[in-house]
């Protein structure tokens, strides 16, 4: 059945979070002003318990949707058609990943944040010793690498270590893709699971508005100003960069390498981007993201192989914007003019590193990787880290919602290529979309719940 349809129009959904961002914004201003203390930890409490419910569905939601999608390329032929594909796919998240760097370093020059040092801005002990452990657990080569393989398949569920989850997902999808009929009770089993997941987060994506309220509010109340004052420049950097992203880059790439209107994408996909926005989660969107390819009328099964690698490896926001733009912000606070092979280097990390922003952490490890790889002191590294922790919540929604819009723009892209995309469920509707995320008819799927 869609996803999508399960819970609410796209219209209905955005008015929804744009009250709730305003409402959360509001409740904030007043627990900081009246220092309502037992209402700030009320909107805290709020907030990690839609979050934690978010996060419950995330490792499973990328092991099954990995598993799952690479068995789907069956439907569409042979192994060199998947092995085709894959390498499409991967093509253009490189593509897209490399043009995003070097609009992050542009605007990171315009911009230049941090330009002054620190002036007067501190970061709190608490931060401070959050961004040193960040930093020696995140910030070399070495830790990825050795952090891709895991100890045993039960600990890497068990520790949340999404790309380990990742990297099992895909040996084992593999290895069913190729044993065929033998598999077929494991891939049914792993389809169904997938389905009760995406059943599970259809419930919860009815409750972000109040998730919303709790996230924003407790930001707002426990920072205040220093969401707005002493990191503006960098947060506003980072919002003028992925917004030329999903409203400049994007868009082209739809009109003249897809074939598709941009305003029709963005009819189409805007749930998905808007969940993401208020989720901060590109996992967490996944059925949303999913769903949209389809009815953007991207094949099925095509989809279900692309998106979930997508939510896992293409961020654009989180990992080539983002990164670039931190990179500057450390090296200023830190007096260092960064050089042109350095500049090189924010873009290799951009391309090449994807695979290392899997899961919840994404930003935080592309952030490391890029500035330990440019040779940024360690200690100005953890400093700059410390500060961006105050500010993180505002930044991630717009980083997630690019990386989620990317996500839909590439299988789009690679879908028109190989003769994928189809123009009639393309142009239906918006809101009744031709086929269900299962790739059934959608006259024919099942109703959604009242």
């Amino acid at each position: 059945m869609s996803f999508v349809r399960t819970y609410t129009k796209p219209r209905v959904f955005a008015a929804a979070v744009l009250g709730s961002l305003v409402v959360g914004a509001l409740l904030g201003v007043v627990a900081r002003q009246t220092e309502a203390g037992w209402l700030t930890d009320l909107l805290d409490q709020i907030g990690t318990i839609f979050t934690t419910l978010l996060q419950i569905a995330v490792i499973p939601l990328v092991f099954t949707a990995i598993v799952v999608g690479i068995n789907s390329l069956r439907k569409l032929g042979g192994g060199r058609t998947a092995a085709r594909l894959g390498g499409k796919t991967v093509l253009w998240f490189a593509i897209t990943s490399f043009i995003a760097s070097l609009i992050g370093i542009a605007v990171g020059r315009i911009f230049n944040p941090g330009s002054g040092g620190l002036g007067g801005v501190e970061a709190t002990a608490k931060n401070a010793d959050k961004a040193a452990k960040s930093v020696d657990h995140w910030g070399s080569w070495d830790a990825f690498v050795n952090g891709l393989l895991p100890e045993n398949f039960v600990k890497a569920f068990s520790d949340g270590e999404t790309l380990q989850v990742l990297f099992l997902a895909l040996v084992i999808g593999a290895a069913a893709y190729s044993l065929g009929e033998k598999a077929k009770p494991f891939v049914d089993f792993t389809t169904s699971v997938f389905e009760i997941i995406q059943r599970y987060l259809g419930w919860i994506v009815r409750l972000a508005p109040i998730g919303i309220i709790g996230l924003i509010g407790a930001a707002v109340s426990n920072y205040g100003d220093a969401l707005f004052r002493p990191l503006f420049s960098t947060t506003l950097a980072v919002y003028v960069g992925c917004l030329l992203v999903l409203f400049v880059v994007y868009p082209i790439l739809l009109q003249f390498v897809a074939k598709v209107s941009p305003l029709k994408f963005f009819a189409k996909a805007g749930t998905a981007i808007q969940f993401a926005f208020a989720s901060q989660s590109s996992a967490a969107t996944l059925p949303l993201t999913r769903q949209s390819a389809v009815n953007l009328g991207v094949q099925p099964a095509y989809a279900a192989f692309a998106t979930p690698l997508g939510s896992a490896t293409k961020m654009d926001g989180c990992a080539a914007v983002f990164p670039a733009i931190a990179a500057i912000f450390v090296a200023n606070l830190a007096g260092v003019s960064l050089n042109f092979w350095q500049y090189v280097g924010i873009v290799v990390v951009a391309v090449v590193g994807a695979l290392a922003t899997a899961g919840t952490t994404g930003w935080l490890t592309a952030f490391t990787l890029t500035t330990s790889f440019i040779g940024l002191d360690a200690k100005q590294v953890a400093l700059g880290l410390a500060l961006i922790y105050s500010v993180n919540p505002i930044m991630d929604m717009m980083r997630t919602a690019t990386n989620v819009a990317g996500q839909i723009v590439v299988p789009t892209i690679v879908a028109r290529s190989e003769g994928l995309l189809d123009d009639e469920v393309l142009n239906a509707p918006t809101d009744r979309p031709e086929h269900s995320d299962d790739g059934t008819s959608a006259r024919h799927a099942e109703p959604a719940p009242a």
